[in-house]
Formats: C-alpha cells, structure tokens, sequence
C-alpha cells in the first residue's frame, strides 16, 4: 500500500475514532466547549462528532480524499478554541493533566499539516 494511502487511512482513522468518542463520552468534551460559543456544549459536542464522523467518511473515499482532507485541515484550525479553553480550565489540575492541556495546542499544527498533506495525496512527504 502507497504510504499515501496509508496516511489517509491514518487520518481516517483518527477522525473516526474522535467522532465516536463525542457519542461515547461526550461530557469530556462538553468541557472542552468554549462559554462563548452560542447554545448548550452537548449540542457542540454532538455537531463536532458528526462532523468528524462524516470528514472520516470523506477521506476514505479517494473520489472526495482532497476536498475531505482540505475540510479536515480547515476542522483542526477551527476546533483549536476548544484546546485552549481547556488549557485554560485545566490550569490548576494536577502537573501531568496540565502539561497534556497544553501540550495539545501545538500538535494542531501537524495535524493541520497532515490533512493537508493528505489533500495533496501525499506530495511533499518524505
């Protein structure tokens, strides 16, 4: 299998399983939710797990793989609000839980990078 292909179901999987992980256990990301967002966080909750159920679907299909991809990099931009409120809700958590809080904020962007990689079907990867 092409490593591109492999990236993509990588990506796949990754949203897959975040979008499943919304219905499974939503009051972790309830949390997450910044209070500035309009509406009850379950129903953010809920609309970010279809939205990664259905950006899974998208990248699995090599047909709709570019513009799903494009999406899913346009996602992570947008859900890196959510990272921040709980960097900052988890300020005075334990050491290990804060350190992963904010640990998360910079990851966004080689997930971004990796969408978009997926989106150019690979090129530019080593």
């Amino acid at each position: 299998m092409p490593r591109s292909e492999r990236s993509a179901l990588l990506l796949v999987g990754l949203l897959a399983t975040a979008g499943v992980g919304h219905f499974a256990s939503p009051r972790q990301f309830d949390a997450t939710i910044p209070r500035a967002l309009p509406g009850a966080p379950r129903t953010w909750t809920y609309a970010s797990g279809v939205a990664e159920l259905a950006l899974a679907a998208g990248v699995a299909v090599p047909r709709t793989r570019r513009v799903a991809a494009l999406a899913t990099a346009a996602f992570f931009v947008g859900v890196f609000p959510a990272n921040v409120q709980m960097a900052v809700d988890w300020r005075r958590r334990p050491a290990p839980q804060k350190v992963a809080a904010i640990a998360r904020l910079p990851l966004q962007v080689p997930l971004v990078l990796w969408a978009r990689s997926v989106a150019k079907g690979g090129k530019g990867q080593s």
